[in-house]
């Protein structure tokens, strides 16, 4: 591997990690006010992308691997073993002094860190171990931590790292057990869940010893998140979605992130030759939202995909459930528990708690409702209140054209 210096390291390491949508950030223009007059501020610094702490702030992260290069060969990953592409590695002092240098600038507020498998999993483990060790114990950095640990490496490595992490992830990879075996031989899926499971028991572990004793070590305390690509199998939505809840459920995790495929360099040709439309991927986020925060069971949203096993793309979830489900609806705004009213399309979670809070007082007309919401038009046929009924609106043929958003044709030239 060629001498490259700091810079040219975090360009190659920055970028590599951008893969990873464990730690994303919204994209934007360009923008750089360098050798200019006027402006300040750049929209292109390597490496910092922002996230969001346990406690709800926007927190800017120093996005980084500690190498691209990998012992693995994953056909849908442009680190794999084969792929054809400048490779560069850091060693866990430079991230250290890296980190705490962008930190004394103000530019970061903690650390996101991954990395492609070198020699061993347990070495490349060790190395990402020992970057948090030195950076809490060393320097008395107080900043926000992840780590991406890899699931083959020894459980005490693992422990070590969520003593000195805010949060772990481990990615399952691909939604199905045979989409990882196709794509990804030389990962175990019982190796994956077997990892997920220990960090879950640390962390519970800690949380009891933590009502004990004042002085017991945190472990993890931001919790444990997944990743899993879209599109690179044929998984389709009803069993990413399923899968999806599994994790939930057995591992406690705080986030499944969803990173649509997208087709690399030198691709096997056992990959798709397109990237899935990055809509679908909007949605599983939605799908995802409605069993966290609207009730929504696993089955039930599932149920509201079409025959294919895939979530229709010009319309939410929660409304293809609702055109699924009509004899649910209408749903009088003034009299529906709260369950109920988080099913109605349009209406989202701070919505629902005004009407329950206003209907105390009076009852709520339909340009009551149409303040607390974007647009009543898609209200309408599924509610009632104190001025309207939709007299025969909900069982249109044509309610689903009605109500949808129109097909908006793009410009050739826009910005």
């Amino acid at each position: 591997m060629a001498q490259l210096d700091t810079r040219e390291k975090l360009a190659i390491l920055a970028d590599a990690a951008k893969y990873d949508a464990s730690c994303a950030s919204s994209g934007t223009t360009k923008r750089n006010s360098a050798g200019k007059a006027d402006g300040i501020g750049s929209t292109e610094g390597m490496g910092i992308c922002h996230a969001y702490a346990p406690d709800g702030r926007c927190i800017s992260l120093l996005k980084i691997l500690l190498t691209n290069s990998c012992i693995f060969d994953c056909h849908y990953c442009i680190n794999r073993k084969s792929s054809n592409v400048r490779r560069a590695r850091f060693t866990a002092q430079e991230v250290v002094k890296l980190t705490l240098a962008f930190y004394r600038r103000n530019y970061i507020e903690g650390l996101f860190l991954s990395s492609g498998i070198i020699s061993s999993s347990n070495y490349t483990m060790e190395q990402i171990v020992e970057v948090a060790r030195s950076l809490r114990e060393d320097h008395g950095f107080r900043g926000y931590i992840h780590l991406k640990t890899i699931p083959d490496a020894d459980p005490e490595l693992i422990h070590q790292a969520g003593l000195y992490a805010d949060r772990l992830s481990i990615n399952v990879e691909l939604p199905t057990e045979r989409g990882l075996k196709r794509l990804a031989p030389e990962k175990s899926a019982a190796g994956i869940a077997g990892a997920m499971r220990g960090i879950k028991g640390s962390i519970d572990d800690g949380h009891d010893a933590k009502k004990k004793y004042k002085s017991a070590p945190r472990f993890a305390p931001a919790g444990q998140s997944t990743q899993m690509i879209v599109g690179a199998d044929s998984a389709n939505d009803g069993e990413i979605v399923t899968t999806a809840s599994g994790l939930y459920d057995r591992f406690g995790l705080r986030r499944v992130y969803y990173s649509a495929f997208s087709p690399i360099p030198d691709a096997s040709a056992i990959l798709p030759l397109q990237r899935p439309p990055l809509m679908r991927e909007h949605r599983l986020y939605q799908s995802d939202w409605l069993m966290r925060f609207y009730g929504f069971t696993p089955k039930e949203v599932v149920s509201a995909t079409g025959a294919d096993g895939m979530l229709p793309l010009d319309i939410d979830p929660k409304m293809a459930w609702a055109l699924k489900f009509r004899e649910n609806f209408p749903v009088d705004v003034n009299t529906a528990p709260r369950e109920m009213l988080l099913r109605v399309p349009g209406l989202g979670v701070k919505a629902v708690k005004a009407i329950l809070l206003s209907r105390r007082w009076r009852r709520l007309r339909l340009e009551d409702i149409g303040r607390l919401t974007v647009s009543v038009a898609k209200l309408r046929p599924f509610i009632t209140a104190a001025d309207w009924t939709p007299t025969g609106l909900i069982d249109r043929v044509d309610l689903k054209a009605r109500i949808a958003p129109p097909v908006k044709q793009m410009e050739l030239f826009a910005a």
